[in-house]
């Protein structure tokens, strides 16, 4: 047992009235401890439903953050020193809408745009749809590839994807708690706004409620980062919703938040998600749309775009975005990348996959 654990642990689970914020340093050197299996099962059991009970503060976030950093897997900057966008989206997946965000980061790599996405397997507790699957579909098998060779990949097409299973294992070890607990832990909450690059990044995070999006904020402040974007979407995620006026965050540590409302009816979509089906089908759908078919995914995948190319500085308004958008899908632009993305994947010899 851990003493300097048990400490932490009975700051923040000593109730209402007795109980305690940690500072950001004690946030910290808790995450580490949990990570590295100092503390024990009992503690980090106890220490994660209680901090889910009491509630994660701006400062703790940013402490766990700063662990994250310190033991963490992180590509390294592009030689282009280029701002890349890291995509926090959640890894316990979807459920019950289909996913556009592996479209997206498609689209904006075919621009010049790089991307970062991170991720896991099927999670506790909703065991949803990952995104790891979703490429995997695609013909893009993150899952092989060392860290190195990722790197290779997205400095070769502008795509990168960190799997937590092999590029940062201390991370996995936390989430046998989490389904024996069944409930989700801060520590999913601080993953949605970990940003595994080294580089400058602009960091875009879905989040479901209102009180989560200001605890970004505050946390990234915290941690001087300077442009951040802030969506209500799909199931926490960063894809746009088409049956709802979509609510973004613009802003960072440097320009105070400007809150941006995008009705989908007004672009002339109509007011409606794509269904999650089977991988199977949605396999199919995300392939009609690589071939520029007018399908219902494609008008969540020209929603995405238009707000994406414009908020990435592509295209000067998002209406000229969803134009741009469907350009570069029915011309093949977007399918080429994705072929570009498996060759460079797959052109890797076999002895390179084995490498841990």
């Amino acid at each position: 047992m851990s003493n300097i654990f048990r400490e932490l642990l009975k700051k923040i689970g000593s109730g209402n009235h007795t109980g305690e914020n940690l500072t950001r340093a004690e946030a910290s050197e808790a995450t580490e401890m949990m990570l590295l299996g100092e503390a024990t099962p009992a503690q980090i059991g106890a220490f994660l439903i209680a901090h889910r009970i009491k509630r994660p503060t701006p400062e703790e976030l940013a402490g766990m953050l700063d662990a994250y950093d310190k033991l963490g897997a992180k590509l390294q900057p592009l030689a282009s020193e280029q701002q890349v966008i890291v995509l926090g989206i959640p890894y316990d997946g979807r459920t019950r809408t289909a996913p556009s965000s592996p479209l997206t980061a498609l689209l904006l790599a075919t621009c010049g745009q790089p991307v970062v996405m991170h991720g896991s397997d099927r999670m506790p507790t909703k065991y949803g749809l990952p995104l790891v699957d979703v490429w995997n579909s695609l013909g893009v098998d993150w899952t092989k590839l060392p860290l190195e060779k990722t790197q290779q990949v997205f400095e070769e097409t502008g795509i990168g994807f960190v799997y937590t299973p092999r590029h940062f294992p201390l991370n996995q070890t936390i989430w046998e708690y989490r389904d024996q607990l069944g409930k989700r832990p801060p520590l999913a909450t601080m993953e949605l706004i970990w940003c595994p690059y080294a580089g400058n990044a602009h960091i875009i995070t879905g989040f479901v409620h209102p009180p989560t999006e200001i605890m970004f904020q505050e946390a990234l402040a915290m941690r001087r980062v300077v442009e951040l974007t802030t969506v209500k979407g799909l199931e926490g995620s960063c894809d746009l919703p088409r049956d709802r006026t979509a609510i973004i965050g613009l802003g960072g540590v440097v320009t105070p938040v400007e809150r941006l409302h995008l009705v989908p009816r007004e672009y002339g979509f109509r007011t409606q998600n794509v269904p999650l089906g089977t991988n199977e089908e949605l396999l199919a759908d995300m392939q009609s749309v690589l071939q520029g078919k007018p399908i219902e995914l494609m008008q969540t995948a020209l929603w995405n775009g238009g707000f994406y190319l414009w908020r990435c500085g592509i295209c000067s308004d998002v209406q000229t975005g969803i134009a741009k958008t469907e350009e570069l899908f029915t011309s093949g632009a977007v399918a080429k990348k994705l072929q570009e993305l498996t060759e460079s994947v797959n052109s890797l010899p076999d002895k390179l996959f084995q490498t841990v």
